[in-house]
């Protein structure tokens, strides 16, 4: 796979053995947005503080569906990624799109 487009604040990040492309794009934003039960960012960043699990797993979904990952997306359940693997892709993703 090739680098990211920081200029589309694209991340790429290895997950699940891989490397995978993640993108807050508008669709990512609303579908956050919506999973998390928030509407706008200072809802969002305030909500982004404390994740469950299952927030977790949304949100990096949403982020991978983004970046053009969607068999990843789908079967996050099922995929070999830590909790600690997941939080920190979501952050990169996030700190990508803020430029």
């Amino acid at each position: 796979m090739t680098g990211a487009n920081g200029v589309r604040g694209e991340a790429v990040i290895v997950l699940a053995g891989a490397e995978r492309r993640l993108c807050l794009t508008l669709g990512a934003l609303a579908e956050i947005e919506t999973a998390l039960g928030v509407s706008g960012v200072d809802a969002l960043a305030e909500r982004m503080r404390a994740l469950s699990a299952q927030d977790l797993m949304a949100v990096l979904a949403a982020l991978l569906r983004g970046g053009g990952e969607p068999a990843l997306a789908g079967g996050l359940t099922e995929a070999a990624i830590n909790p600690i693997e997941a939080a920190d892709a979501v952050a990169i993703a996030f700190r990508a799109a803020g430029g």
